[in-house]
């Protein structure tokens, strides 16, 4: 088209009026014409005019180029071969380049003619024939030719045929023998042609026609092995159908209800095209692609590579949005910093404020039911210091017991999380930011390779629009759909049967099921893409499909936003995916998806549901602001969630519904307004090394299903119909029992190793029919007991926890519940240390201290064993026994707190409380060596006698088992031994 390429100037070709001014830039300056004037007189030269001008010296170059919005805007809009460059899904915005897009329109409306220039270049016809000029036959009403089918009887290789406006209706199948162009006349639409042709020859062209099918054949064009090329042309209720090794080109054409069948094609080009009201699939793509090539391939290859690339680059890397009003205002897609809205946090402080009736700014502790003691004073235990020395006289605190108390852990990169303030930001550890889509190909070569190749069909910058189906490939087929639009189908993109597809910024939205299905073994690469307002999933993974799902937008979904079921895979990465009204992503039935690096937030359900024995490894995701859990797991789930950021969710940070399993592990669950993990006593997942904290409710919490009603709190429990065209499939008959290394199987639920601190209520809270372990826990700050025991059939082991600087009591079990506490530190509470009325609990080797409360209160007809434990308490009794109750206090070492507490009174009718070889240290206030007093004291029974004090020696140093939660060390202590405590005194 243009000749600045050519070597030599061709001042031939130039008009001779314009020979004299064509010198130089200078001349034209200085001969009196402006370039502004120059500009006006070229605009109005045609094509060839225009090329010729190019090619007489620099300054004429740029001349011609500076035509770009006037002369070359004309030319391109004016060409009846040709749309908007941008058309049909943008056709009011202005390409970058008029020159270069008409540029490119004229080297693609030239493909079909390769094959000639292959033919004359071969040594046999240089030799032997002489080249002919192309010939133009005219058919129409005063032409010489009245049918298209008489003027292919007298065409020869490559002539024109031209069909003047009208309808032409052939009664028989036009078969096409040798390459031809057939271009309509005049407006697109004034010619009709009701024909079915079949291609026989190397080439063909079809431009500017209306296709209608013939009325004994639905097929409107068909061929096997050519290449056929249609520009600006429409079809209209048949189908066209490729066949492998043929290929074709189609540009600027619109299909209504027409189906296009690609089968075995090595490679077909469907670009700027309009595909409408469909009854079926616009676009199938069958059979893998013919390893047997025509002589188009290499030319199609060269162009599509030629043409500008939707890849992205770093200068423009943003996702499609044609959806701007449904974008969360509050989020940029890659900030590193998450902005805390509201107007309070979960664990603000009017959830605990003092009780009616309190005095304000009182910091004595009262009692509450059961002789609990309830604190008044305000939260200070972040620092981890004791606050037993409150008002103490200075004489009563002359010695202080070594202990450590376990704060929480960094988190986030290093960081600590404090209260969630209005307005603040978190800032993200870079594992946790959102990586671009040229990140993401630059990190991964499989994903390039899949982003840079073309195979099969090529569909570029289409419409799809009111229909049933978008582009359907299936058996081994391979498909390529890069910035095409999708709107108001059934569905927009199927690929099943071990076919590829790879789709590149397409826009797919409201879809009557599915935007992308995927089935039986299909995959492919699914990157960039707008997938919004669909009324089932925006992608649906099912049949051992396994895609690579890379910096989508997956939002305002009527149902989920990911589905994987049905022994589905996929890696599925780094995407944005909001404001569904079903969960975020949705695992079930076996499916088993790699999900790290995505934000998924503002969900009217659940950020990620795990159900029906789904698995999934869920790693370094960003889970927040959900109306549900931020993870739900039930019904057999099993999947590792690991290292991910659950935060600021309208209910439970992560949920383990009825027979849910999995590990847990390494997460940040903040700032959720109810628990930060919420189980059921049938489920039995490992919680580990998790870190809970400033949720509005329990950090960790575990309750028995009443009733069998299947409610749960926050709407937990709701369940999706997955069926495939409204017909329901049972999956359990397909499914994979495969064994996962990953999942190591466990019979008893088990928590160990987390920071669970700051939230509102008990730090962990049970209310089981099944058995718990608690182990290696640090909990802490939290604004009601540290561990709450409320209902527990089975035993529930609390093992090596650190539990401190509750608002309440670091440990309280309710009646009828079988606890084992067993190498605890339990500091500095602002209640007991340990209360109990169950049938059966356990207290041995546990450091009971500085708590200000009791440090074991025994309540009525409770069981408790108590061994081997360290018990200190600055305010109140190290045992205090209130009523009848059944104990064993053996081999404890017992400090005395204030000197007005040493009172021990002796029942003589409660005789299965037994004491066994404890020893009870008192500071003695003027001994010269700082020793200890030994005082039994006995309360809860008025009216008995003071026994008084008895003293012996406390060994100079008492070792412990150190724990891996714990720090737990003994001071040395100074004493005289008087007299021996009776080994089975009672003591209340």
């Amino acid at each position: 088209m243009c000749g600045h390429c050519c070597s030599t100037p061709l001042l031939d070709q130039v008009p001779a009026s314009l020979i004299p001014c064509l010198d130089s830039k200078v001349t034209m300056e200085a001969g009196g014409l402006p370039l502004e004037l120059w500009r006006m007189i070229l605009a109005y030269l045609h094509l060839p005019d225009l090329g010729r001008c190019s090619l007489v010296c620099r300054a004429w170059y740029e001349l011609i180029l500076s035509l770009d919005s006037t002369r070359w805007r004309q030319l391109c809009l004016d060409c009846i071969e040709c749309r908007h460059p941008n058309w049909p899904n943008q056709p009011n915005v202005e390409p970058e380049s008029w020159r270069e897009a008409f540029k490119q329109h004229y080297l693609a409306s030239k493909t079909w003619t390769k094959n000639a220039l292959d033919l004359e270049s071969s040594i046999c016809f240089s030799l032997f024939r002489r080249r002919r000029e192309r010939r133009t036959l005219s058919v129409g009403p005063g032409h010489e030719f009245d049918s298209l089918g008489s003027a292919l009887a007298m065409a020869s290789l490559y002539d024109r045929i031209v069909l003047f406006p009208g309808v032409y209706e052939e009664q028989g199948e036009i078969i096409l023998k040798v390459p031809v162009e057939i271009v309509g006349h005049g407006k697109l639409g004034e010619v009709a042609l009701l024909a079915s042709i079949d291609q026989h020859c190397s080439t063909t062209r079809l431009c500017n026609l209306v296709f209608m099918p013939a009325w004994f054949s639905p097929f409107m064009f068909k061929t096997t092995s050519g290449h056929v090329q249609f520009d600006n042309c429409n079809f209209e209720n048949g189908h066209i159908q490729i066949h492998g090794p043929g290929t074709c080109q189609v540009k600027f054409c619109t299909f209504k209800n027409t189906h296009v069948f690609l089968h075995n094609v090595p490679l077909c080009v469907l670009e700027n095209c309009e595909f409408v009201g469909s009854e079926n699939n616009s676009v199938t793509v069958e059979g893998h692609p013919s390893a047997d090539k025509n002589w188009a391939y290499k030319y199609l290859l060269g162009l599509i590579k030629s043409s500008p690339s939707v890849l992205p680059t770093e200068n423009s890397d943003s996702l499609m949005s044609l959806d701007l009003e449904s974008r969360d205002q509050a989020w940029s897609p890659r900030t590193c910093d998450i902005v805390i809205e509201g107007s309070q946090s979960p664990t603000s402080p009017t959830s605990s404020s003092p009780k009616p009736g309190s005095k304000a700014g009182s910091q004595e502790a009262e009692v509450g039911s059961d002789g609990e003691r309830v604190a008044q004073t305000p939260d200070s235990s972040d620092g981890g210091l004791s606050p037993s020395g409150e008002d103490e006289d200075e004489d009563q605190l002359m010695y202080r017991l070594s202990y450590q108390v376990q704060g929480p852990r960094p988190v986030l990169g290093g960081s600590f999380l404090g209260p969630p303030l209005p307005g603040a930001s978190i800032q993200l550890p870079s594992c946790l930011v959102l990586n671009s889509l040229q990140q993401e190909l630059q990190k991964d070569k499989e994903a390039m390779a899949l982003a840079s190749s073309v195979q099969g069909c090529l569909i570029r910058k289409c419409l799809f629009r009111d229909g049933k189906g978008g582009v359907f490939v299936c058996s081994y087929g391979r498909a390529k759909m890069e910035g095409n639009i999708f709107r108001n189908l059934t569905y927009a993109v199927r690929c099943i049967h071990n076919s590829k597809i790879v789709m590149l910024r397409n826009d797919i939205h409201r879809c009557r099921a599915s935007g992308i299905f995927l089935r039986l073994e299909g995959g492919g690469l699914i990157a960039g893409n707008n997938i919004y307002h669909n009324a089932e999933a925006g992608v649906d993974i099912r049949k051992k499909s396994d895609p690579l799902i890379l910096c989508n937008q997956i939002h305002h979904g009527l149902r989920s936003g990911i589905v994987v079921l049905g022994n589905g895979k996929g890696i599925i990465r780094s995407n944005q995916i909001f404001s569904n009204k079903e969960a975020g992503i949705y695992i079930l039935y076996h499916g088993n998806p790699i999900v790290s690096g995505n934000h998924i937030f503002k969900g009217r359900a659940a950020g990620i549901a795990v159900n029906e024995n789904g698995k999934g490894l869920i790693t370094e995701n960003v889970i927040r602001e959900n109306q549900w859990g931020g993870v739900d797991i039930r019904r057999g789930g099993v999947p590792v969630l690991r290292s991910n950021l659950i935060c600021f969710g309208y209910s439970d940070g992560v949920v383990v519904g009825e027979e849910g399993k999995g590990l847990i592990e390494g997460n940040t669950i903040y700032a959720n307004k109810g628990c930060g993990v919420w189980m059921m006593s049938s489920s039995l997942p490992h919680v580990t090394s998790n870190h809970v904290s400033y949720n509005g409710l329990y950090g960790v919490a575990m309750f028995s299903q009443k009733d069998g009603s299947g409610e749960f709190p926050g709407g937990h429990g709701a369940q999706e119909n997955f069926s495939e065209d409204g017909d329901a499939i049972l999956w359990e008959t397909e499914l994979e029992k495969d064994d996962d290394p990953l999942r190591r199987p466990i019979t008893i639920a088990l928590v160990e190793s987390n920071s669970i601190n700051h939230n509102g209520a008990s730090g962990l809270y049970v209310q089981s029919s099944e058995a718990l372990h608690i182990i290696t826990n640090v909990i802490h700050a939290n604004g009601d007991r540290g561990i709450t025991v409320a209902q527990s059939s089975q035993l529930t082991r609390v093992a090596n926890n650190s539990i401190s600087c509750n608002r309440q009591s670091g440990v309280k079990v309710e009646a009828q519940c079988k606890v084992e506490l067993r190498g605890n530190g339990i500091y500095d509470n602002r209640g007991h240390g340990i209360i109990t009325k169950g049938d059966s609990t356990i207290v041995i080797e546990n450091d009971i201290i500085g708590n200000r409360g009791s440090g074991l209160q025994l309540l009525p007809r409770s069981d408790t064993k108590v061994i081997k434990n360290r018990i200190h308490s600055f305010r109140a009794y190290g045992i205090a026994v209130r009523g009848r109750t059944k104990a064993l206090v053996q081999e404890n070492i017992i400090f005395q707190g204030k000197t007005n507490k040493t009172i021990f009174q002796q029942v003589s009718n409660n005789h299965e409380c037994i004491m066994k070889n404890n020893k009870f240290l008192v500071f003695k206030k003027n001994s010269t060596l700082g020793g200890l007093s030994l005082a039994l004291v006995y309360a809860g029974v008025p009216g008995q006698l003071d026994a008084g004090p008895a003293l012996l020696t406390f060994p100079r140093h008492h070792g412990r088992t150190q724990n891996p939660r714990t720090t737990l060390s003994s001071s040395r202590f100074q004493g005289r031994s008087q007299r021996n405590h009776p080994p089975d005194l009672p003591l209340l």
